[in-house]
C-alpha cells in the first residue's frame, strides 16, 4: 500500500552558486556516504548530484507528510545501486522506499514513492 508520494525539482544553477559559495552547505545536505561519491565527481556532475539528493530529500519529506524539520537532510541517504540507479539506503520509513531523480541542463527532479505492507 503506498503511504506517501513526494516530488521536488531544484535549480541546477542555484545549487552551483552554493557550492562555489557555501561549502557548508553542501555537508548540511549530504551524509558521509554521500560526500564520498560527491567528491569524486567532476564539478558539473557534483552540481547535478548535489541538486538531486537535495530534491530526493525534500521529496521524501513531503511523502513522510511533514516536510524537512520533522525529518532532517541527514536522516535520509541516497547512494546508488550496483548499476548506478539511485537507492534510498537510510531514513525513517520502514517500508520500501522508491526513487526517481531527473535531469536537464537547468533543473533536477526526484520524486519518491513510500510503501508499506
Amino acid at each position: 500500500m503506498i503511504k506517501g508520494i513526494g516530488i521536488d525539482m531544484v535549480e541546477l544553477p542555484r545549487i552551483e552558486k552554493i557550492i562555489e559559495n557555501k561549502m557548508s552547505f553542501v555537508q548540511r545536505v549530504l551524509t558521509n556516504n554521500e560526500y564520498v561519491l560527491f567528491q569524486q565527481l567532476p564539478h558539473k556532475r557534483q552540481v547535478e548530484f548535489l541538486a538531486g539528493r537535495f530534491a530526493c530529500k525534500e521529496a521524501f519529506s513531503k511523502a513522510w507528510g511533514t516536510g524537512i524539520g520533522s525529518v532532517g537532510l541527514q536522516d535520509i541517504e541516497v547512494l546508488k545501486e550496483e548499476n548506478g540507479a539511485p537507492k534510498v539506503t537510510k531514513s525513517p520509513h520502514k517500508g520500501n522506499v522508491f526513487v526517481s531523480i531527473s535531469h536537464t541542463d537547468t533543473f533536477a527532479v526526484a520524486q519518491i514513492i513510500l510503501e508499506t505492507d
